[in-house]
């Protein structure tokens, strides 16, 4: 497997060092400044510190030390597959599972599930990352996008940093925000409190996330969130910073309202329903759309009291979510 990966600051894309090898190659920034200290990281050709501010143009190569002993086993997990083709595949992710193998949860993931499959992945940054362009929640659900060759992740990755990947996602959120198009542009990065969670922070990396109101109901609101970053948890982070947290969001503070809204255990109010994008190498407009789960169909129909929904196939569409505007 080869262990170096190459690429040009481009975009405006420019920033210390440290940051910009951790969110290129989606590694922690602990781990961005240990290649760059052990001489890892080069800029044009030279070492720089970790302060170093990088510029558009800079060319960057980082030599990635070997994997760990430890493979990813391939297990039979089933999958429910929305799109293949040779290039890529757009699974509907169930919520409860792991995106990739990590310390604590190193099997029943979906990279070990797809490594069961028996199908090529894209090599990524890690073997444990083999082929995710993005990623979910454990306990979030919906489609999600995995690239089976290196060109196409490297093409969706792209596509992702220059917004044209288009990512909506349903949102119960607890009590009702102040308008019904509102967009929370604030920073986040680690808690520096709690390692398991995220907070805005000045010094974090810039997010932004657009909400629109799709329904209000006596308790809450039914919002579609359009992400125009990726950051860890940012959904959740951004409605908890407004003081509207996803209902049954035990992390944020809106786990209160679970049983209220008849969410099962461990499980909160947010589905990855709607992603849109270009094939990275035919260009075919593709679109794809998730219908909730049954647990989170029942809670919306709790929450709003409103009998139409139980008859409906899809409350999403009847509720105006998939509309093309915004």
């Amino acid at each position: 497997m080869d262990r170096t990966r190459r690429f040009r600051v481009e975009g405006g894309d420019a920033a210390r060092l440290d940051l910009l090898v951790a969110r290129r190659l989606d590694l922690s920034r602990s781990q961005a400044a240990t290649l760059i200290a052990t001489g890892a990281v080069l800029v044009d050709g030279r070492r720089q510190k970790a302060s170093f501010r990088a510029e558009d143009g800079n060319e960057v190569v980082v030599e990635l030390p070997d994997a760990s002993t430890r493979t990813v086993a391939g297990e039979d997990i089933p999958l429910s597959i929305v799109f293949e083709d040779d290039e890529l595949l757009v699974v509907d992710k169930p919520a409860g599972m792991v995106v990739h193998p990590a310390p604590g949860n190193w099997t029943g993931t979906l990279v070990n599930a797809l490594k069961g499959r028996g199908q090529s992945l894209a090599e990524g940054a890690t073997e444990e990352r083999a082929g995710l362009v993005h990623r979910l929640d454990k306990d979030t659900s919906g489609l999600i996008v995995v690239a089976k060759t290196d060109r196409a992740l490297r093409a969706l990755g792209k596509a992702i940093t220059e917004r044209r990947v288009a990512r909506r996602y349903a949102v119960l959120s607890w009590g009702h925000i102040e308008k019904d198009m509102l967009s929370v542009d604030r920073p986040i990065a680690r808690d520096p409190n709690d390692r398991k969670r995220m907070a805005i922070a000045l010094a974090g990396r810039a997010a932004r996330t657009d909400f629109y109101r799709l329904a209000r109901f006596e308790t809450s609101d039914l919002l579609r969130a359009h992400l125009h970053s990726g950051r860890t948890h940012q959904i959740r982070v951004h409605l908890a910073s407004i003081g509207h947290p996803v209902v049954g969001d035990d992390t944020y503070g809106g786990g209160g309202a679970r049983r209220l809204m008849g969410l099962p255990p461990k499980r909160h109010f947010l589905h990855a329903a709607w992603l849109v994008f270009k094939h990275p190498v035919t260009g075919e407009l593709l679109d794809f759309r998730s219908k909730l789960p049954e647990d989170l169909r029942q809670s919306l129909i709790s929450a709003s009291e409103m009998a139409d929904l139980i008859a409906h196939p899809d409350p999403l569409e009847y509720l105006g979510f998939y509309r093309v505007d915004g």
